[in-house]
């Protein structure tokens, strides 16, 4: 067995019963929430906001080692400029508003993606909540900004590239946990469970390396109306799965 399978095959996670140490959520629904009522888009987004908030309060008091949420694509540059300045808002927002809980309830906060492409004053932001929470581990908190899974994947690809032409590496010793060491995700632990609300049955260029062995579960929750309820039923049904990783 090589190493990276050893990775994603932890012995709490093996069978039935097991907690799952790394959840992440495509939070889909926003639009269709406030549309349902009438409301500009803009509604919908500030409800998903307090659905987040929620949301990792739930986790930490569930156990769950770490959360990753979509927060932005890479592709939701196309959206109208409109609307990126409200998620942009938003994101400002939900820093300022909750780095002080966060730090106090023992959250590390972390982003993957690339982050640094947004305005100097939220990347600032950025970093100084990353730092002020660097130490905390009750619960990591990881929020993914301009990222993109197949991004991900070609920046990997480049780096070993690079070293190869310097004569770094030899491609030929290159496997599948060197490949994992080179992702936005190399310090954290491999992803159990993947939860996309609102019906919607698609990965979306989120995770997808990480996801080879993650368990799937698509909710027709709108992500505005999910809650700690939501969540423990995710976190029951995965305890009802079997987990082979290829094996019997």
């Amino acid at each position: 067995m090589n190493q990276a399978v050893a990775k994603a095959d932890p012995a709490s996670a093996a069978g039935k019963g097991g907690a799952p140490r790394h959840v992440a959520i495509i939070m889909d629904g926003n639009g269709r929430w406030a549309k349902k009522r009438l409301l500009p888009r803009v509604a919908g987004h500030k409800q998903g906001v307090e659905a987040a908030r929620r949301t990792v309060r739930a986790a930490g008091d569930l156990g769950i080692e770490v959360l990753t949420l979509y927060a932005f694509s890479s592709e939701n540059w196309r959206r109208p400029a409109s609307e990126i300045g409200d998620l942009m808002g938003l994101l400002r927002r939900f820093i300022i508003d909750d780095i002080d809980e966060l730090a106090e309830a023992g959250v590390r906060l972390r982003v993957i993606g690339d982050y640094r492409a947004l305005s100097p004053d939220i990347v600032s932001l950025i970093d100084s909540a990353i730092a002020r929470t660097a130490e905390n581990s009750r619960t990591t908190l990881v929020i993914a900004l301009n990222y993109g899974a197949q991004d991900e994947l070609v920046r990997a690809i480049r780096s070993f590239a690079a070293d190869a032409v310097a004569g770094r590496i030899d491609p030929q010793t290159i496997n599948d946990a060197d490949v994992e060491a080179r992702l936005d995700t190399s310090d954290l632990p491999p992803l159990d469970l993947l939860i996309r609300t609102s019906g919607e049955k698609r990965l979306s260029n989120f995770l997808l390396w990480q996801a080879a062995y993650a368990e799937l579960m698509f909710v027709d929750t709108l992500w505005p109306d999910f809650d700690r309820d939501a969540l423990a039923a995710a976190i029951g049904q995965f305890g009802q799965r079997e987990r082979r990783f290829g094996g019997l």
